[in-house]
């Protein structure tokens, strides 16, 4: 491996590290993104560091102040919607094209994460059941081998992560989304792409009407 494989392996995991973070909450919108900080924090150079921030620029998920360095990102909840109608698009193609391509094997999977999904609601686990929702749509996505959409979809989750924990800490979500959930793994199962795509599609549409009941609710101060 030559010196600069391994800076660009350097920045690639910076970057990932950085991004991981952020989807996590451990930074939250509108937070400084100090160099030095991060470069103490991530073990990385400074110019690593700025390499990565810029990265992350260009994904979305951190923005440039002039003369004011970078920043976590925050997402409005019109920009939290449009995106939510893109994943609609590319998490319903990801259902058809799991549909098509599932094993037996990865059948089984989906029905064991429908059950635990099933189990989590019955007991009131919000965030098991939000970690569940969040499982099932990589293995579909996983499935999918649609590597294409898997990536814009990863970026994509990462830009709203606020406002989907918003939403899946409101209280009832997890009652309807359970049966959208169960659809899709039912329709991935049968090997039935149109009923695969339409479930997710399904699905999107009532986060996208959830995303807005959220927001005028007024709950604003949800923990993470």
């Amino acid at each position: 491996m030559t010196v600069g494989d391994e800076r660009v392996d350097g920045r690639r995991s910076v970057v990932a590290e950085i991004r991981e973070a952020i989807v996590r909450g451990d930074f939250v919108p509108n937070q400084r993104l100090v160099e030095a900080d991060l470069s103490e924090q991530f073990a990385a150079s400074r110019a690593t560091v700025r390499s990565a921030l810029v990265e992350l620029a260009n994904e979305g998920l951190v923005e440039r102040v002039q003369n004011r360095g970078a920043r976590v990102r925050a997402v409005s909840l019109a920009e939290a919607v449009e995106i939510s109608e893109v994943r609609m698009v590319l998490e319903g193609l990801c259902a058809a094209k799991a549909a098509e391509h599932a094993t037996k094997d990865e059948v089984k999977r989906l029905k064991a994460i429908g059950k635990q999904m099933r189990t989590a609601v019955s007991k009131g686990d919000v965030l098991g059941y939000s970690q569940l929702n969040q499982e099932l749509h990589r293995l579909v996505r996983e499935i999918s081998g649609q590597s294409t959409a898997r990536d814009v979809l990863e970026r994509l989750r990462a830009q709203s992560v606020r406002h989907q924990f918003r939403l899946a800490m409101h209280p009832g979500r997890p009652n309807v989304s359970l049966p959208e959930h169960l659809a899709i793994i039912d329709a991935i199962c049968a090997n039935d792409p149109a009923a695969a795509e339409e479930a997710a599609r399904a699905h999107l549409r009532s986060v996208i009407a959830a995303l807005k009941e959220v927001d005028q609710s007024g709950v604003r101060h949800l923990p993470g």
